[in-house]
């Protein structure tokens, strides 16, 4: 008996100091450096989404700026709920070359274990952090005229049957993944996927009721300043970030998040001046971001002259596209096809030309002899945004035959932020004050019998 005591004894301290040396080995695996930077990220992409709810929300009328800026915060609830329980998967999870399976649903075995040198959840996280965003981004294309719930359905949609695919197929160890194609963070993930719905999105509402008639102007220019200014803050952790680990790739990919948009900031007012002799608040804005779009999938592949040179690039084709669309009845409200369509289709193509190995060691581009890594690129920007744009048609006629998408003129020129939120951005009184027993006016009751009640005056 004794001896089987101490037998069973000696097997228990060695699974004990097996699970204990596993823990360590796999705390030894995380980098503290690695794991602050990635916390710290996460938070400022986070942050993006409600930043662009400002600068979405001064560049419309006031009457719609309640109703615009909470499409971009309702993405936050709906979007990151999906990503946990399915979206996470499908984007990473093992399946095939085209889509991700449902291991890792309801965060099924994502726990603090490493994820290269941070803890998977917080991989998870900072990934969830990219779904959000992009669903908000589209808003930009159909305020002013789409139905409220008609909107939350539609992203929770498309996050799941568009995004997370796309995500596999760059990301997660899809095809487009093992082609070579280069997006450091977001090119055609983000951004090409996010413009191509959104010009399916505006063509398939239509214009808006007073569009061509009117002058649809900004309501509120510093919100749309303060909004472009938080998102570049919150870029360097979108860019930054998305090197995965606090190291010399990490902070190549926060100076061209510097550089870039300040270049294309400089070519878009000198365009501004060219065309109006004036140089606009809402173009420095639209400039900044177009730049920050256009440096995303070529953030941590180029050095940082090429960065300059890449955002001085970018701002031409977004500001003739801008201003070509204005005369056009493409109604994309807020130039999401223009600013992160194009801006992110320029930054993919670039990144074949300008990328180089000597920089991290992932490959050359075209200007340094590598002519394939070119036409990987542009095959996966066509195929994303075929996808994008393919499939969003497809979930919008199949909302139209079971739900109202798109608000009435009534409800139109009432404006958005009554018709679907019973709120206003901004209130025109000053309220209703309650009187006192001792200040209501005298009521007569049917008995004839006279009472003071407390009324709103």
């Amino acid at each position: 008996m004794m001896r089987r005591f101490f037998f069973l004894t000696v097997l228990l301290l060695a699974a004990g100091a097996e699970s204990a040396f596993a823990q360590e080995a796999a705390e030894a695996a995380i980098s503290s450096s690695d794991t602050a930077w990635l916390l710290v990220s996460t938070a400022l992409v986070l942050l993006m989404t409600p930043a662009l709810a400002f600068f979405y929300g001064g560049l419309v009328r006031s009457k719609n700026a309640l109703n615009t800026m909470m499409m971009s915060f309702v993405a936050l609830g709906v979007a990151g709920v999906l990503w946990a329980m399915f979206g996470y998967s499908i984007a990473f999870g093992g399946g095939n070359a085209f889509i991700g399976d449902f291991s890792m649903a309801f965060l099924n075995g994502v726990g603090v274990e490493p994820n290269g040198t941070i803890p998977h959840m917080l991989f998870m996280a900072f990934q969830g952090t990219f779904a959000i965003i992009t669903a908000a981004l589209i808003s930009g294309a159909v305020v002013e005229r789409m139905r409220f719930g008609a909107y939350v359905v539609f992203i929770a949609l498309w996050g799941l049957i568009v995004y997370a695919p796309v995500a596999h197929w760059v990301w997660g160890g899809g095809w487009l993944g093992s082609l070579g194609a280069l997006d450091f963070a977001g090119g055609a993930v983000v951004h090409v996927n996010a413009g191509a719905a959104a010009v399916v999105a505006a063509l398939m509402l239509g214009t808006r009721k007073d569009y061509g008639r009117q002058a649809l102007l900004p309501h509120n220019v510093p919100y749309v300043l303060l909004g472009a200014g938080l998102l570049w803050f919150g870029w360097f952790g979108f860019n930054g970030g998305s090197a995965l680990a606090s190291d010399g790739v990490a902070a190549l990919a926060f100076v061209n998040t510097m550089l870039a948009p300040a270049a294309t900031l400089v070519v878009w007012t000198l365009l501004d001046y060219a065309r109006t002799q004036k140089i606009t608040a809402v173009g420095v804005a639209t400039g900044i971001v177009v730049g920050l779009v256009a440096i995303t999938p070529a953030a941590g592949f180029i050095s940082p002259m090429f960065a300059l040179v890449l955002g001085g690039i970018a701002a031409v084709p977004s500001y003739f596209i801008i201003n070509w669309r204005a005369r056009t009845r493409l109604d994309d409200s807020l130039d999401v096809f223009a600013a992160h369509g194009i801006g992110g289709l320029t930054g993919a193509l670039l990144t074949g030309v300008f990328a180089s190995a000597a920089v991290n060691g992932s490959a050359d581009g075209l200007l340094y002899g590598n002519f394939e890594q070119f036409g990987v690129q542009v095959l996966s920007v066509a195929v994303v945004a075929l996808y994008s744009g393919g499939l969003t048609f497809v979930i919008l006629k199949g909302m139209s035959f079971v739900m109202k998408i798109r608000a009435d003129v009534k409800e139109e020129g009432m404006g958005m932020d009554i018709a679907n939120h019973g709120e206003e951005a901004y209130t025109s009184g000053e309220g209703a004050v309650l009187l006192l027993d001792d200040e209501a006016p005298v009521v007569v009751n049917t008995n004839g019998k006279a009472k003071k009640e407390p009324t709103l005056a």
